[in-house]
């Protein structure tokens, strides 16, 4: 197959892109803003029928959530119209496409693991504009799959995982909220996992995806301390209400992953074991 990725130099495209060559049977076009402007429709038909692409991986987004809520325009071209040109185009080729969502589509007000049917209810701007793209891509392309995913890092691009690396190598304390839970996933156990299902089929859909276990930021930066052997910082737990940000997290962001196991056969691995490997590269550099 021809697959177009999006997003390329982002921590999952980064990821796909270090698994491409064990799936040399396929042929993979790797693309960011420079060179495919997903924004702009007639360039997005234009590569996608030139190239004759048979699936979309689209791992390009505004993730920027504070931001969001003052950049709302910026945001909803980037995470709801673009998605929607990409679907558009693949479905004219009769071809699939795999779109990244967010736990961000719910309030965090559960006190269960979300499941795929469970009504969405976005508290951000960001939230928002990943809803509408699920929307979107589900109506315009009939063979679309919705990856719900939550606490992406990788020792590619900015994440929390490598903020609070550095800040506990650089800062004698640190505050971090401990009442809001969720998974932390690391984006090459993601990258995997779409690789198995574009090597098994593409069903239409929402699907969840993150590690396995629960923890709070607070619980996964003393994990990130202590396995990278940081004993000089002092983590403190903070209320939410302490640490105000431009956007509302959800306070419960955890994703039941059921569905996505059964119709792939996935095990996937525990939190503070993908967190080992990715420190473990991290610490290297």
């Amino acid at each position: 197959m021809n697959i177009l990725i999006t997003g390329c130099n982002g921590q999952l495209g980064s990821e796909l892109r270090l698994m491409e060559p064990s799936f040399g049977h396929h042929t993979f076009f790797n693309t960011d803003v420079g060179e495919l402007d997903i924004t702009d429709q007639a360039a997005v038909d234009d590569f996608v029928a030139t190239h004759q692409i048979d699936g979309i991986v689209n791992c390009a987004a505004f993730t920027a959530v504070d931001l969001s809520e003052s950049e709302r325009e910026k945001c909803t071209t980037l995470n709801t119209i673009a998605p929607a040109y990409l679907a558009a185009a693949i479905d004219k080729r009769g071809g699939w496409m795999i779109q990244i969502s967010t736990d961000y589509v719910f309030n965090g007000k559960s006190h269960r693991p979300y499941v795929e049917d469970d009504t969405p209810s976005p508290d951000s701007v960001y939230g928002s504009t990943k809803l509408a793209a699920e929307l979107g891509v589900t109506k315009f392309c009939r063979r679309a799959m919705v990856i719900r995913t939550a606490w992406l890092y990788s020792s590619f691009g900015k994440n929390f995982v490598k903020t609070m690396l550095r800040l506990g190598q650089e800062k004698s304390s640190l505050g971090v909220v401990f009442d809001q839970v969720g998974t932390p996933t690391y984006a090459r156990d993601l990258a995997s996992a779409i690789m198995t299902i574009i090597e098994q089929g593409v069903q239409p859909g929402i699907f969840h995806y993150t590690n396995e276990g629960v923890t709070s930021w607070y619980d996964f930066t003393k994990a990130i301390h202590r396995i990278a052997g940081i004993t000089t910082c002092d983590v403190r737990p903070l209320h939410t209400s302490e640490y105000p940000t431009a956007a509302t997290r959800p306070l419960y962001s955890i994703l039941d992953k059921t569905k996505i196991k059964q119709a792939y056969g996935l095990e996937i691995p525990y939190w503070e074991d993908s967190l080992r490997q990715c420190l473990s590269i991290l610490l290297q550099q």
